[in-house]
């Protein structure tokens, strides 16, 4: 397939995007490029491949999650709140 102004014309109504007369040749080089790289994935030999797959191996590695008490920096992040009772912040009631 390849981009001539007829077609640039169509692009330009369907984005609404509209494009200098200067700039429409380079335009239309442009986007030919990108067909063309395009249309050398059609080239590939993808029969036998799976139409998902993963760089990784064995899957996601995880972490074990365990919670963690830190009592000064609880202490230091309640010293800037307005309000605190105990170790939670306190806020206005934004539901009656």
């Amino acid at each position: 397939m390849q981009v001539d102004k007829n077609i640039l014309e169509k692009l330009e109504k369907l984005s609404m995007v509209e494009i200098k007369n200067e700039q429409k040749d380079e335009m239309v080089e442009n986007l030919n490029e990108i067909v063309n790289f395009v249309e050398n994935l059609s080239e590939l030999d993808l029969e036998n491949k799976d139409a998902s797959f993963t760089t990784l191996r064995g899957g996601t590695p995880f972490r074990e999650d365990i919670p963690k008490n830190n009592n000064e920096v609880i202490e230091i992040i309640l010293n800037n709140a307005p309000k605190k009772e105990n170790e939670f912040f306190v806020v206005p009631k934004i539901i009656e």
